[in-house]
């Protein structure tokens, strides 16, 4: 078998680039973050369930993140614990849980969003608006195919329809957030909650 080099080194290259650049971006987060007292991950959840419509369930911060419900499920167990979030029971369902942000979570993630926003617009900014397109195009084809090698048999098509990421509103929705009073004082989906009592 002919092995040919060139197109090799270059995969093996691109391979070492994509970890390299999702380790200094994650530290460039942490330091954004941090300075809200808010870890990477806790910012993650924080904006997916502000992004959601809260309160939501472990089952959505799950998918929103792109992590298992069990790990979602931790995190959000350390997040309460933090004071971040709150469970809260359903009134009409009294087995569903959901969750949502707390006063201290809202105080973290309102300013935190526009430092990750400028962020984002720093780090991206050698790029044009099609380089940028094209960016997208290639990691989300990487990141389908690493989907599938993970699930076979995924429907990869309901997963990009379902992808917060590829929302066209996720900016728009992102900083209207960011510009409003505090959305915890008012109660989304018509749902009654009442606070989660862990003994019950």
């Amino acid at each position: 078998m002919t092995i040919n080099y060139e197109f090799e080194n270059l995969a093996l290259r691109s391979w070492f680039l994509i970890h390299r650049t999702r380790d200094l971006l994650s530290r460039c987060e942490d330091q954004i973050f941090g300075e809200y007292n808010l870890t990477t991950e806790q910012y993650a959840v924080l904006s997916t369930i502000k992004y959601l419509d809260a309160p939501v369930r472990v089952t959505d911060i799950a998918r929103g993140v792109e992590r298992s419900t069990n790990t979602a499920s931790m995190i959000v167990d350390r997040m309460v614990k933090a004071g971040l979030l709150r469970r809260i029971r359903d009134m009409d369902d009294r087995r569903a849980v959901r969750v949502v942000i707390t006063s201290k979570g809202e105080t973290a993630l309102r300013p935190s969003i526009l430092a990750g926003l400028k962020l984002i617009q720093e780090i991206l900014s050698p790029l044009s608006y099609e380089d940028r397109r094209t960016f997208v195009t290639l990691h989300e084809v990487i990141k389908y195919k690493a989907l599938e090698y993970l699930n076979p048999g995924v429907d990869i098509e309901e997963k990009k329809r379902n992808d917060i990421t590829s929302q066209a509103n996720l900016m728009e929705r992102l900083l209207q957030y960011t510009s409003t009073s505090t959305p915890e004082s008012k109660r989304q989906g018509g749902k009654r909650e009442r606070p989660c009592d862990e003994d019950s």
